[in-house]
Parts: C-alpha cells; sequence; structure tokens
C-alpha cells in the first residue's frame, strides 16, 4: 500500500508547491488540505502554466470531492484554455454544492459575455451581485457588457456605482473616461474627475484623465496643471509626461514639449510614437536635422508609422529637396491611403517640381477625401488657372463654394477668375457675396490681380462694405 504523507495550510505555500512537485516526480500520493491545494493552484495561475494549474484542480477533487472552490477554479481554467462546454458543467456541480458562491455566476457571467449573449450574461452578473461582499468588480462587469451593448450611459451608472464600492477601482476610472469619450461628454466628464478628486487628491489615475478631458476641451493649460498633479503623485508615470507633452504641443510651446517628452526614457522604453512627437516638436522649431534624425529614429522603431515616414519628408521638403521628400510623403501614404494631409504635401512637392499633371490629380484626391479644406481648393484651382485653364479653374472654384459656402475667400478667388475670363457681371456678383461673407479679407482680390486696384467699379463697391 502506498504510504499517504498529509500536509496542512500552516505550510509555506511554496513548501507546497515544493511537496507536491516531489509527489508527480516520485509518482506518489500524498495527502493535502483544501488550502494547501488552493495556494498551488494559485502558484501555477501566477505563473502562467494553466494545465499545471488544472492538474492540481483534478488532484484536488479527488481529495476533497465536496469542496466547490476546487470546481470553481476549474472552470477558470477551463475557460482559459477554451473548453467552455466543461467550463459550464464544472460551475454546474460547483451549483449543486455551494449555490451562494458568486464567482459560480462571475464566470458564467464571462462566458456569456465572450459568446455575446448578453442578457445571460447580465442576469449571472446581477446573481453575483447579491451574493458577493465586495461588488465593485462585478458591478465593473457588468458596466462592460452594457458598453458593449452600445448603451454608455447606463455603462456610466455602473462605473460610478463601482467606484462607490471602491474608490481606488482603476479600471473603472479609464472606462469612466472611455464612455464619456464616446459620448463626447466632456464637460460631464471634468465635473465627475474634480467631484471625484475632492474625495480623493491622490489619485494619479483621477488627475491624468481630468486631463486628457480639459485636453479634449482644448483647455491645454488646465491639462497640463491636471497632468502635473498626476506626475506629482506617480513620478513615474511615463503617459502623463506623454500627454502633457502634447499639451504643450498645442500651446506652441515646442521646447518645452521637448524637455517633457524626453522624460517618459527614464521610466519606459523609448518608443515610436514619443520619437515622432519630439522629431514633429524639432520641425516646428526648425530644426530639420534634429527634426530628421528623431523621424529616423521613429520608423526604425516602428516601421509602419505612416506620421514618421512622412515627417521624413516635411524636412526634406523645407529644404527644397522636393524629389526625395516626395520618396518619404509615398513611404507614408502606402500605408495610409486615404490621409488628406499626405496627398496635399505631394500635390505640392509634384508642383515644385513642375509635374502638373500628378500635382492635379493629388489635388483632386485632396478635395475628394476633405472637400473642407479652403487652401487645397484654392492651390487646387490655381495650378490650373497657371495653364490658363480659366473654365476648369472656375468649375473647381464653383464645387469649392458648393462645399464650403461660408468661405469669403473663395468668392474672391472666383471674382479673380471671372474677371480674367471678362465675366464682369457675375464677378460682380460674386464680389458682393464675398464682402457680405468677410469685407476684410478683400486683400485677397489684389494679391491675386494687383491691377484690380485701379478699377474704379471694384474700389467703389469695396468702400461701400468696409467704411
Amino acid at each position: 500500500m502506498e504510504e499517504e504523507f498529509e500536509f496542512g495550510f500552516t505550510e509555506d505555500p511554496k513548501f507546497s508547491v515544493e511537496r507536491y512537485e516531489e509527489m508527480i516526480r516520485n509518482h506518489d500520493q500524498y495527502f493535502f488540505d483544501a488550502q494547501a491545494f488552493e495556494n498551488i493552484i494559485d502558484y501555477y495561475i501566477e505563473k502562467n502554466d494553466p494545465p499545471k494549474a488544472l492538474q492540481v484542480a483534478e488532484y484536488a477533487l479527488n481529495q476533497h470531492p465536496f469542496a466547490a472552490i476546487f470546481l470553481i477554479k476549474q472552470a477558470q481554467l477551463l475557460v482559459v484554455t477554451n473548453k467552455v462546454d466543461e467550463a459550464f458543467a464544472a460551475l454546474e456541480k460547483a451549483a449543486m454544492l455551494e449555490a451562494s458562491d458568486p464567482d459560480i455566476y462571475l464566470i458564467r457571467g464571462n462566458i456569456y459575455e465572450s459568446q455575446e449573449r448578453y442578457g445571460e450574461a447580465l442576469e449571472n452578473y446581477e446573481k453575483a451581485l447579491e451574493l458577493a461582499e465586495e461588488t465593485d468588480e462585478v458591478l465593473l462587469h457588468i458596466a462592460y457588457v452594457y458598453q458593449n451593448m452600445g448603451d454608455y450611459e447606463t455603462a456610466i451608472t455602473y462605473l460610478k456605482l463601482c467606484l462607490k464600492q471602491n474608490m481606488e477601482n482603476q479600471d473603472a476610472l479609464y472606462e469612466l473616461a472611455f464612455c464619456y469619450d464616446v459620448l463626447d461628454n466632456q464637460q460631464e466628464s471634468v465635473l465627475f474627475y474634480q467631484q471625484y478628486i475632492d474625495n480623493e487628491p491622490y489619485s494619479y489615475a483621477a488627475w491624468y484623465n481630468l486631463g486628457n478631458a480639459f485636453t479634449k476641451l482644448s483647455l491645454f493649460e488646465k491639462a497640463i496643471d491636471a497632468y502635473d498633479y498626476a506626475i506629482l503623485i506617480k513620478d513615474n508615470f511615463a503617459s502623463a509626461y506623454f500627454n502633457k507633452g502634447n499639451a504643450l504641443v498645442n500651446l506652441e510651446k515646442y521646447a518645452e514639449a521637448i524637455d517633457v517628452y524626453r522624460h517618459t526614457f527614464e521610466y519606459e522604453q523609448p518608443n515610436a510614437d514619443t520619437y515622432c512627437a519630439i522629431g514633429e516638436c524639432y520641425e516646428k522649431l526648425e530644426q530639420m536635422d534634429d527634426a530628421r534624425a528623431f523621424y529616423k529614429k521613429s520608423v526604425k522603431m516602428e516601421p509602419k508609422l505612416a506620421d514618421a515616414w512622412f515627417g521624413i519628408g516635411v524636412t526634406l521638403d523645407f529644404e527644397e529637396r522636393y524629389f526625395e521628400a516626395l520618396h518619404f510623403y509615398k513611404k507614408a501614404l502606402d500605408l495610409d491611403i486615404a490621409n488628406a494631409d499626405y496627398w496635399f504635401a505631394i500635390a505640392d512637392a509634384e508642383y515644385k517640381l513642375g509635374h502638373m499633371d500628378e500635382a492635379e490629380h493629388a489635388y483632386e484626391k485632396v478635395v475628394e477625401l476633405n472637400p473642407i479644406d479652403v487652401d487645397a481648393w484654392l492651390d487646387y484651382s490655381s495650378i490650373l488657372y497657371e495653364q490658363q485653364r480659366l473654365q476648369d479653374a472656375i468649375e473647381v472654384i464653383a464645387q469649392a463654394i458648393k462645399n464650403n459656402p461660408e468661405a469669403a475667400e473663395l468668392y474672391y478667388r472666383m471674382v479673380a477668375y471671372l474677371f480674367a475670363k471678362g465675366e464682369y457681371n457675375e464677378a460682380l456678383n460674386n464680389l458682393e457675396m464675398a464682402l457680405s461673407a468677410d469685407p476684410e479679407k478683400h486683400y485677397i482680390l489684389f494679391d491675386y490681380l494687383p491691377q484690380l486696384q485701379k478699377n474704379k467699379v471694384i474700389v467703389d463697391i469695396i468702400n461701400r462694405y468696409t467704411k
């Protein structure tokens, strides 16, 4: 007969694991109490070894067939290893032994949630809510289900309840920010985080989310203050440094932003996005060698980062190296074919190289992708005008006006083209519309056709609107 040894919960968990592994090696049969088995299962779960943990659960069930905890652990592990039917069966058995254990319903809810059976998921979570002593995690799961169903208002209600139960639930804080974001309700978000901070002033996550909400409202100074508090509480908070850098960029404080971005390297590995952001700051400061160096670091780390390839192009364009710039713009475009900014840069570079057909094609793409880009319409019509294609230029501006009826610049440009074509009455009609939209911008007309400054009819009409 095999000799049986008993190991109890007074043992160090590490000792229990060693004895268990010794038992397996020796093909022996030791007895462990329930607590020791739990410790051994948790050890393998932490080591991310579900098959071993499952094997321990089997042993535990052989020795403790009426302990629901091992059926629950088994179900958890079966879910992880995609054996959903077996997990359901284990939960059924557990419910027969101990129907009041909330984990049964929590795990079952998880399975239904992953299968997008949201009604059944909610039923189980509600049951877990009735039985659990600490409910914040259950409330969080209910919020996730409502998010998955697209009901963000209800999700917010449950996230707030979750935080009421546990002020330190970081996941709930971030999910709440996400829900407000989806609903584009930053004012509510600001209000919530400010109230939250009144009760919990040392929550770096709350300060960080407050900073993000201010950023989305374009209140960059306030955002920076909030990020500073987050950093004060948690000085290695790389994301707060990064977002503070972005806020400084929005305030055009590029040198300060570079310092803040560099701070992130002290607390996390440098990444392509940060290198790209630093490159952009140097670009705005017109320090093109430094900008190019950081953009290159960025693409070396992440070859699929279109913005960094584009940035290299911008630095070359600045140095009038248009042919080289085009190569990098096209690399960016390959990664993001529907990016209107990339097409615009390509159009401009092709134009500067005298490639009119290619420039025209690129401008066509820009206005197709972004019909409210007034500058693109103006440039597009301009290259047609330069080629004496007056009717084409007029048609392009007419399209532009249809898409941007408020843009005075377009009407002034139309006036210039109509005068050049000799269609004076139509030109004067458009001049009235331009002056109605924005009389201050009448200089645009003279920039384009300076000889019109000598035209008494035009000067009289402008004076009527500007005096």
